[in-house]
């Protein structure tokens, strides 16, 4: 669990079962304000992945995308492809949710999952794709990352 609501943080490794369903780490549940109630939404990430907001964040996001312009095709863009994959999620007693098929084939997940906490989101993954993505974050310039760290202090 983190010291903050809706904040996620650490890696668990868990199965999709034949429903389509996920667990959600216990830990993850328990860091869910109560105003979210017990409701993600999923949709698809920028790498084969899926993030999993708490509905509280997916409210601001919402908020930001209708603050983009409908006469900008870029901006259309963007939130054709931000909202139309994305679905609200209510975890049942098991702490699991259902992920959509088309969630689950655009990032190539089959038996085995890793859930990745990313501060204010949850990535879930294929391990194969993640060490992919991992592979190539190695080729990336040292210099970016120290830019970066100017503005994080770890």
């Amino acid at each position: 669990m983190t010291l903050t609501k809706n904040t996620f943080i650490g890696e668990y490794s868990y199965s999709l079962d034949s429903k389509g369903r996920i667990n959600i780490p216990s830990k993850f549940r328990q860091a869910m304000s109560e105003d979210n109630l017990e409701t993600f939404v999923i949709t698809r990430g920028l790498d084969p992945c899926i993030w999993v907001y708490p509905l509280i964040q997916w409210q601001q996001i919402e908020k930001d995308l209708k603050s983009l312009s409908s006469l900008s095709k870029i901006h259309r863009a963007f939130v054709r492809n931000t909202a139309r994959y994305a679905t609200p999620s209510t975890y049942d007693k098991q702490g699991r949710i259902k992920l959509t098929p088309s969630l689950v084939e655009y990032s190539f997940l089959k038996k085995e999952i890793l859930i990745i906490g990313m501060v204010n989101k949850i990535e879930i993954w294929d391990p194969i794709q993640l060490n992919n993505v991992d592979t190539n974050i190695s080729k990336i310039n040292p210099e970016e990352y120290d830019a970066l760290s100017d503005k994080i202090v770890l």
